[in-house]
């Protein structure tokens, strides 16, 4: 499987505190990365470094054997970046068309094309008979769902989930969970940072688990949530 994405050695810091430290990740056409850890692991803070939205210290990042290290996140998301946010916070008073507008415009330039691509990801995510209702009028289950129409309106060859299932009632996650589903049967790369098991043990390919910043397991869902090492940064040792 030909790598889409490479972060290699990643490392990020804030002052004196090292939040990522030496981190490496591949990701293939296709193909669903976990990433996983306790809270203050480093998982948001590797997404946001090798997205654009964090400086790092050290590190080189490849998209397609390109080297985009020194690139900002707008030119990032032009060359095929497309990420949600833990908090959704949409443009509550324009309408749920307009909203992925704005993030089509990333990627085409004429009205009528950009909302035709609009129209056709809210299709996708099913927010197609909500396009003209505010926003600020959608649920939770459904804010999710545009968070991925604007991600997906930016035409990526990754697409990075920031925690897109938490909250989500039981019926809506296995909504969720079988939409990121359909993503990777496309094509598309997605690197997911998540709390919920049942969604990393179903959909990973691949897991790494983050822990005060350092990589300390790596390996498909059943090898990592078998890890000692992973169970003891959950759990703790008593």
């Amino acid at each position: 499987m030909p790598n889409v994405l490479r972060a290699d050695g990643i490392t990020v810091k804030f002052g004196g505190v090292t939040a990522v430290n030496n981190v490496s990740l591949s990701l293939g056409s296709g193909e669903i990365l976990g990433l996983i850890g306790p809270n203050g692991a480093g998982k948001t803070t590797l997404f946001n470094a090798v997205t654009g939205f964090a400086p790092m210290h050290s590190g080189t990042i490849t998209l397609l054997n390109k080297d985009i290290t020194a690139l900002p996140a707008f030119k990032r998301t032009r060359l095929g970046f497309g990420r949600t946010f833990q908090t959704e916070r949409p443009f509550e008073e324009l309408t749920v068309l307009e909203n992925v507008l704005v993030a089509a415009f990333l990627t085409v330039g004429r009205r009528r094309e950009a909302e035709r691509l609009a129209m056709s990801v809210l299709e996708q995510v099913g927010l197609a008979d909500r396009a003209h209702q505010p926003a600020l009028d959608l649920n939770l289950a459904r804010r999710r769902r545009l968070e991925l129409a604007k991600a997906l309106a930016v035409k990526p060859k990754v697409i990075f989930l920031d925690e897109i299932m938490a909250g989500l009632n039981p019926p809506a996650l296995r909504e969720m969970i079988a939409f990121v589903r359909s993503l990777s049967a496309q094509g598309l790369a997605v690197l997911m940072v998540e709390h919920i098991m049942e969604a990393i043990i179903e959909l990973s390919d691949h897991v790494i688990v983050l822990a005060s910043g350092e990589k300390i397991a790596e390996g498909t869902p059943q090898q990592v949530t078998s890890d000692e090492r992973v169970i003891e940064a959950y759990l703790g040792t008593d």
